[in-house]
């Protein structure tokens, strides 16, 4: 009987989201290539992975060429943390741009689709709000989130240009804010940093009054829309946004973290770092018409899941 089964490769493949979109793609009968340099991932995240007939670890950086036979590409590679990204940011940059150059090219050889996972932060501190695919953004091109936010910018643009001149059959979504077990402990994001303080009864750190914004996913919900996104015909590219439009301020989330955890935390506010967005909320129209895509696990269900995780980091 002739195999079926696509033959995937998810590049960041052992990082907290590109290990839950191996597991559900190796759940819908595919083989999967994760890639990974481990500069942010973990082999932790796919070990109970690594028993599986179809599931395959290659350690190899983005940043150099790669060769596989493959039908679909999802390229996640590249720190999305501001800790994780300004550690290094010329590696950050690199890995953005020579990652979606050989990611492109691979796909231009085999004849592969490719998803980019790009992110909220193109639209950097938004003058529109909520934010549609539309919006241009307001990105600070020589500030410290510069290397995250322009490289990703960067990989749009080539994405766009190789499906204008070489014709390859690319897919971009837009992640916002997304949560959910195997994220980093340390990775500096405000729902690992509030959860670890919260279980440890340190301070929770604000920074500034706690009143910017953001719209929290959970990581499920992301992984459903970026395997619908690929699977949409050929014509629809994007960019879409993936995320939860239900806004909340960062002061709403310490609280329903102190309360999900019974921690006797204190909240503790300190100075806004350069350039954070006060506001960030995504316009997930398009996604319900064209994917018929919608979040289904609201914030509380999803604080009880990762917490639960977070305390077997301990």
């Amino acid at each position: 009987m002739y195999n079926l089964k696509k033959r995937i490769l998810v590049s960041g493949g052992a990082g907290f989201i590109g290990s839950h979109l191996c597991e559900r793609l190796l759940k819908d009968g595919n083989e999967v290539v994760c890639m990974d340099n481990f500069f942010t991932g973990d082999k932790s995240n796919i070990v109970h992975l690594l028993q599986n007939p179809y599931f395959e670890l290659v350690r190899h950086d983005v940043t150099e060429p790669f060769l596989a036979e493959v039908d679909e590409i999802y390229n996640l590679a590249c720190p999305a943390s501001p800790v994780h990204y300004q550690y290094n940011p010329i590696k950050t940059i690199k890995t953005s741009v020579m990652g979606a150059i050989n990611m492109l090219g691979l796909a231009k050889r085999v004849n592969a689709r490719v998803l980019q996972a790009s992110t909220s932060e193109v639209y950097g501190d938004p003058k529109v709000h909520p934010q549609q695919e539309s919006y241009w953004g307001n990105v600070n091109p020589v500030g410290i989130r510069s290397c995250y936010d322009e490289g990703k910018r960067c990989a749009e643009t080539l994405f766009m240009d190789y499906h204008r001149q070489h014709h390859i059959a690319i897919k971009i979504v837009r992640i916002f804010n997304t949560y959910g077990p195997r994220m980093h402990p340390q990775d500096g994001r405000v729902v690992s940093n509030f959860i670890m303080q919260a279980l440890q009864h340190k301070d929770i750190t604000i920074y500034g009054e706690g009143n910017q914004t953001r719209s929290f996913q959970y990581v499920d919900d992301l992984v459903e829309g970026m395997i619908r996104m690929m699977a949409t015909e050929k014509s629809f590219i994007g960019p879409v946004n993936i995320g939860n439009p239900n806004e909340f301020t960062i002061l709403q989330l310490a609280e329903q973290v102190i309360l999900q955890t019974g921690s006797k935390s204190k909240i503790k506010f300190l100075p806004l770092p350069q350039d954070d967005p006060q506001q960030r909320k995504p316009d997930i129209e398009l996604a319900k018409k064209s994917l018929d895509w919608n979040p289904t696990v609201q914030l509380e269900e999803g604080l009880s899941k990762t917490i639960a995780y977070f305390k077997t980091c301990l």
